[in-house]
């Protein structure tokens, strides 16, 4: 009854998920109450995953991540990968993603490569007008693939070469899976080329301050007079790794045409055009500032100043026909203009000589108060605030300098995995790369009790024999067929085990029992080994895999979307194995 309980409870748990109407961290805790209640489970053991190391693993690679985010790091790697991959199409570029992703993988745990790379890949697909949902999924799935072409790729590999050693086998070697891995790697960037990317669905990142992202303003950027640029030719400073446009160069009565061997002067006023983001990072550029923020206005550059994006609604408003400086623009509302948006045409003339016109968008800047304000008048509407991600040299990089010593630390076992990035988040608050407050809004709190939940689950089935259960059906229904019909039957059991439990708790649920079969059968037991540890990494059906719970949030997946995405490829990859492993290691 209780094994019956366990898997029906499975199913269930699979439909709702699946379902989606209700959230999948509450029918987690539901499934619980139920294993609880029921006496399968009692509550120090349902509650024991919450704290398990991978928790606190994940959590910490929230806050580090989080900590890149704030610092405008992964804007700088995005930006370089933008560079790189410029002119590719849709299926190129995420082939071009996954190759990175899965090589880094195969030597670095598949967990944090995702957590690296899940930035990065987002701020290049919103430079390049990309929903990030198009190349998320395929990124986590590459850095899970990836992880079987070397015996690090993934610690269920290094789990499994762990227990065979106590049955007296010889540990697995560090490039022994790699034939077979590479081959389960070419497939699964080559099946996403083809069919999987037409599956993936197109989310749109829904927050208002990517809509500024996307516009193109005009704004004025004014070379100070001690700035290191001067003497340079503008192809060669700071300022034209921006992913901005140079339009003009005015000086004095002059205007020139910005090519690249053209020297800058102090005091040169340069018309750029860009997205709000890499205008506003001008601020961090050495020896030049946008124009407003040179006025000397304490109340209104504060540094708890706000940015808003004001729309001229009213075509009867005096704003209407005249310039920023003409309508006392400043005075009025007490903000200044950083930057305009004309929809449709690429302004050339200085700021202060643009004539406003209904529907012009303005970048303002100001105190909260004042922005308030504006919300109340009928000139201007006020679509949204806009708090922007400057990059901050030196804490970036000491986050960053963090998140690889805890890599690098845990990989040499210096100390355990959880502390060393336990010990990088706690650092990146203490160098004030992140607040607090802003460490405990980065943390995915609800795939947390998911991971947490099911990890419970998944010894509710150890401990109640349903996975004993179901190992001893495959062996009686499969014997007649032979040897790879039973591999191939270990192998389907792996894969559909590894969505309520952890891949190496399901690799190391099945194993004993492979072994013991494989033995009893006179078959190779290396064979069986090698089968159930790929087959524990193989599973994209579900967002359960660590890598792909981590871009589930940034991706705005549904569970569907992985089960219509990664089941054929998880199908092709099981096929894989069972036609390789035979091959390389004989039956």
């Amino acid at each position: 009854m209780e094994i019956a309980l366990v898997l029906g409870l499975l199913v269930v748990a699979i439909v709702l998920f699946t379902w989606e109407k209700i959230s999948v961290d509450v029918v987690t805790l539901l499934l619980l109450i139920i294993l609880i209640l029921s006496g399968i489970l009692t509550p120090s053991e349902a509650f024991a995953g919450f704290s398990s190391d991978f928790i606190i693993i994940l959590a910490s690679i929230f806050v580090v991540s989080g900590a890149m985010q704030e610092t405008g790091v992964l804007d700088r790697i995005g930006a370089v990968l933008v560079r790189v991959a410029a002119g590719l199409k849709h299926g190129a570029l995420m082939a071009f993603i996954m190759i990175i992703v899965g090589t880094v993988s195969a030597f670095m745990n598949n967990t944090t490569v995702t957590a690296l790379f899940v930035g990065p890949v987002s701020g290049m697909a919103r430079k390049m007008n990309v929903s990030p949902s198009k190349l998320l999924m395929p990124m986590a799935f590459a850095s899970i693939m990836g992880g079987t072409c070397t015996l690090i790729g993934t610690s269920t590999n290094v789990a499994v070469s762990g227990f065979i050693t106590t049955q007296d086998m010889v540990p697995v070697g560090m490039f022994e899976i790699t034939p077979v891995g590479l081959v389960l790697f070419a497939a699964g960037i080559l099946y996403m080329f083809l069919v999987g990317r037409h599956f993936l669905p197109d989310n749109p990142e829904a927050s208002l301050t990517e809509g500024y992202a996307i516009r193109e303003y005009l704004s004025e950027v004014v070379v100070v007079s001690n700035s290191p640029l001067i003497g340079q030719h503008i192809s060669e400073t700071n300022l034209s790794r921006l992913d901005i446009r140079i339009l003009q160069v005015l000086r004095d009565d002059q205007s020139f045409f910005p090519h690249p061997y053209l020297v800058i002067q102090a005091g040169d006023l340069l018309l750029v055009e860009g997205k709000v983001d890499e205008l506003l990072k001008i601020r961090e550029t050495n020896g030049i500032q946008i124009r407003a923020d040179m006025l000397d206005d304490a109340d209104l550059l504060t540094r708890n100043s706000q940015l808003a994006e004001a729309l001229i609604t009213n075509g009867e408003s005096d704003l209407v026909g005249k310039t920023i400086k003409s309508s006392d623009f400043r005075k009025r509302y007490g903000l200044v203009v950083l930057a305009v948006n004309r929809a449709g045409q690429t302004l050339r003339d200085k700021i202060s000589h643009i004539e406003l016109r209904l529907g012009d968008l303005l970048l303002v800047q100001g105190t909260p108060d004042r922005i308030r304000y504006i919300r109340q008048i009928h000139d201007l509407a006020i679509l949204g605030e806009f708090t922007p991600v400057l990059f901050r040299f030196k804490r970036g990089i000491l986050t960053v300098g963090f998140f690889m010593l805890a890599v690098l630390a845990g990989s040499l076992e210096w100390a355990p995995l959880s502390v060393c990035f336990l010990t990088a988040a706690v650092l990146t608050v203490l160098t004030k790369a992140m607040t607090v407050e802003q460490a405990y809004g980065s943390i995915d709190w609800r795939l947390l009790i998911l991971i947490g939940g099911m990890s419970a689950f998944g010894l509710a089935m150890e401990k109640t024999g349903a996975s004993t259960f179901l190992a001893g059906l495959i062996t009686d229904w499969l014997s007649p067929f032979g040897k790879t019909a039973i591999l191939t039957g270990f192998v389907l059991l792996t894969v559909l085990l590894t969505q309520p439990m952890s891949n190496a708790a399901a690799a190391l649920v099945v194993l004993p029992i492979a072994l013991e079969t494989a033995q009893a059968l006179g078959a190779n037991p290396r064979s069986f080994a090698i089968g159930v540890m790929l087959a524990a990494s193989i599973s994209l059906i579900t967002p359960f895999e660590p890598s792909c719970i981590l871009v589930y949030g940034p991706g705005r997946y549904k569970f569907s979307d992985f089960f219509k995405t990664g089941s054929v490829l998880t199908l092709i990859l099981l096929v894989i194995i069972v036609l390789l492993v035979p091959v390389f290691w004989p039956l």
